[in-house]
């Protein structure tokens, strides 16, 4: 059937219970709701008692009420009534502004007759409801209820239905804003009609008559402002549209971020954004799309929830998962941190400092990023690319050279809606049944947040397992100050992120049940020092996990693990020489993983300060075996400043074959960009390498030629050419290490 009205609505968003989220004014200036499913019984009686007693009945017309207005307005010489019946002030809304003619009413007739024939009566009562003109700019009852008494409908009492259904009858003249004592006259005088024909009992009717008129129209509820305008961009304008937010949730994290507002506002920080996912479904509860108090000067309309930022470090954890699931990686084995360079893109930790070797989940969960740029040149950048898009990370849409590998330290860009829903998927990974069970979108009109609901998930619940286990270990760098705070944190496991220059902090933390995202900073970009993803997001991540319900612990997914020794000083699968030995459940790929490299088996004098050949030795103390932690020299240079119990490997007699010297930069078979300098000339290359023995001393050769001798501390500055080279350094006693690398000079 053709509709009777072409009038735009207001968009309006409800939450997963049908309370009142956040609304707008419709494209002609007027507050006019899509028709609602229910309209209270007590607002029916109301109206029909004041305006067509006999609405049930009746064909459209009421002939004794046409009689009667015809009689009234003969004797006033003027009209003071119509004798309208709800369906004929129906057809005369749907016609539009009219003159109140004999022949419009003979129109009225007719028009309402037809829609009688073609209408339930229970349509035509709810057409007239959602556009009845009720003063001001307000048509409707849902609009008139929330505009001047701020509610809903089903909650009026009978004062405030009995005003609302008097408004209609002229609304121009008459509404809560003027001509208040020709309204309250006329609202008690339908109070006493109704408790004259016992709708209304003697103690409710005193009651009614003694409220008030409202004084100024309300606001209506702006909880989800953000989420209601990108529903509208994406082309739900002028619809009634249910979300899974929880109303009562949304509004206590809505007062968080707004606790929060002026501290962030302190340090010129002036935008955030706030997502809570229940994880069992994906549902989207809590949306806070920017900071309440960010005004127009601060992009504050700009639902940043769907912003693309950069992603910091937030994109290591699936890194991880990926290379654990591929049997690339023990869970906790030694990985290298030490100065990297590939291809002129030297990767820095946070704090600028290097542990040389460091447990690969204590680098995931300390969010260092020279480990996480060694392991994503190792596993691959297309591999890792396919691993994100597949966990729903759509915007990470570039191409692998493109990213190149600063595309694990912040190179991507992502949004909270996507980041989020993908930590949301790795909680769900975990919990009991089939993840690939369809869930519920997020909110009624949106795509999924997680869209692993028609496919088996990309990451192994055993990867996942460890990879949480990781990010729920409180080892943050120190130069990170504050995450102290978050030691009580019920089990969450949470990743902070940081992006360069400071533009874009972000906490994202997932517990069993929920998930939630935080991103912090300026809409346009800007950076400001102190803005980290521990310091301004993670306090915002944690008040709103305080107001969750507790999470439970994540079961370990043993049909996917099996027990396997380890070594606890590597953290490597467990060789021959390792010791001591730890006996783990670990993820079952971790078979596929090398033995740990660290240990050897060797023949060192009494007092353990010297390796000795096996002739060397008789069969007393002069010789003894011992099994010999010991990492290579580069890696050791960093490891022994911060672990004091560390004993590197005893010197050896003449004549074994040992190298005790290791090239920290460049390493062997690298490729050097040196960039030109603002005077004209070409930066120069500092040579750094590492050696066990504290008091050795290096000579260096360049291509043949003579640059130096170094002790202890193992640097050279040098001018190099364009193309390739060969480096040999010898120590004292003629062990010598060679190494080749390639200059390109970039050109101004």
């Amino acid at each position: 059937m053709d509709p009777l009205f072409h009038d735009p609505f207001s968009t309006v968003l409800l939450d997963r219970n049908g309370d009142l989220l956040a609304a707008n004014v419709a494209p002609d200036g007027q507050w006019r709701m899509p028709p609602g499913d229910t309209v209270p019984q007590r607002f029916i009686t109301c109206l029909l008692e004041f305006e067509d007693r006999n609405f049930n009945s009746h064909l459209g017309i009421h002939i004794p009420s046409l009689i009667r207005a015809f009689k009234q307005n003969r004797e006033a010489g003027r009209v003071v009534s119509g004798g309208s019946t709800i369906t004929m002030q129906l057809a005369r809304m749907s016609g539009g502004q009219r003159s109140r003619s004999m022949w419009n009413k003979v129109k009225e007739m007719l028009l309402a007759l037809r829609l009688e024939l073609r209408y339930p009566k229970q349509m035509i009562l709810s057409e007239y409801l959602a556009h009845a003109p009720f003063g001001g700019n307000v048509v409707g009852l849902e609009a008139a209820s929330w505009r001047w008494f701020g509610m809903r409908p089903q909650d009026l009492g009978w004062a405030q239905c009995a005003t609302l259904a008097v408004l209609p009858n002229a609304p121009s003249q008459m509404h809560p804003g003027k001509g208040r004592q020709a309204l309250r006259a006329k609202r008690d005088r339908l109070l006493d009609r109704l408790l004259a024909s016992g709708d209304l009992d003697s103690t409710s009717w005193s009651l009614a008559k003694e409220e008030l008129l409202p004084d100024e129209p309300h606001s209506l509820p702006q909880k989800a402002q953000h989420l209601l305008g990108t529903l509208q961009f994406q082309g739900h304008a002028g619809q009634r549209i249910r979300s899974t937010v929880d109303d009562r949730l949304q509004e206590q994290v809505v007062r968080i971020t707004d606790r929060f507002a002026p501290i962030l506002r302190a340090n010129e920080v002036h935008n955030a954004a706030l997502l809570v996912l229940d994880v069992p479904t994906g549902e989207v509860l809590a949306y806070i799309g920017n900071l309440s108090a960010a005004d127009a000067d601060h992009a504050g309309a700009v639902d940043i929830v769907q912003a693309r930022r950069s992603s910091g470090s937030l994109l290591k954890p699936f890194l991880y998962a990926d290379m654990l699931q591929n049997g690339e990686r023990m869970p906790d084995q030694l990985v290298a941190d030490l100065p990297t360079h590939y291809e002129g893109f030297a990767p820095r930790n946070f704090d600028e400092h290097f542990d040389g070797a460091v447990p690969a989940s204590q680098a995931l969960s300390r969010s260092l990023n020279v480990p996480a740029v060694r392991a994503l040149h190792e596993h691959g950048i297309e591999r890792t690319l396919r691993l994100l898009r597949a966990m729903g990370l759509h915007h990470v849409d570039r191409s692998a050279d493109n990213y190149g590998l600063s595309l694990i330290v912040g190179g991507a860009e992502s949004t909270l809606w996507e980041l989020t829903g993908a930590y949301a998927s790795l909680a769900r990974t975990l919990l009991p049944g089939d993840p690939r069970t369809a869930v519920h979108a997020p909110v009624a009109t949106m795509d999924n947040m997680a869209p692993l609901n028609e496919s088996a998930p990309p990451l192994s619940p055993a990867s996942v397992y460890h990879t949480i286990r990781a990010l729920q270990t409180l080892n943050r760098p120190e130069s990170e100050a504050g995450w102290q705070h978050f030691e009580n944190s019920k089990g969450i496991a949470w990743k902070t992120g940081t992006s360069f220059g400071h533009r874009d902090a972000w906490a994202i933390g997932i517990t069993d049940h929920y998930a939630v995202g935080v991103w912090t900073g300026n809409a346009d970009g800007a950076g400001r020092p102190g803005l980290t993803g521990t310091l301004a997001a993670a306090p915002i991540l944690f008040s709103v996990f305080d107001i969750l319900p507790q999470g439970h612990a994540f079961d370990p997914p043993y049909d996917a693990m099996v027990r396997m020794r380890v070594c606890a000083r590597s953290g490597f699968r467990a060789g021959p020489d390792c010791e001591p030995v730890d006996s783990l459940w670990t993820i079952a790929e971790a078979a596929r993983t090398a033995p740990c490299p660290y240990h050897q088996r060797i023949l060192v004098n009494a007092s353990e300060d010297l390796r000795v050949l096996p002739h060397c030795c008789g069969t007393g103390d002069n010789g003894h075996f011992v099994n010999w932690f010991s990492l290579p020299p580069a890696m050791e240079y960093f490891y022994a400043k911060s672990h004091v119990g560390y004993k590197p490997l005893p010197p050896a007699t003449i004549g074994s074959d040992d190298t005790p010297m290791d090239m920290i930069y460049p390493e062997n078979g690298a490729q050097l960009f040196i960039p030109f300098q603002l005077d004209g000339t070409h930066s120069s290359v500092v040579l750094q390498a590492a050696h066990r023995h504290a008091n050795a001393q290096i000579n260096w050769d360049i291509d043949g030629q003579y640059l130096g001798t170094t002790n202890s501390e193992h640097t050279l500055t040098v001018d190099l050419s364009k193309g390739p080279h060969r480096l040999t350094l010898t120590d004292q006693r003629g062990r010598a290490l060679h190494s080749r690398f390639n200059v390109e000079r970039v050109e101004k």
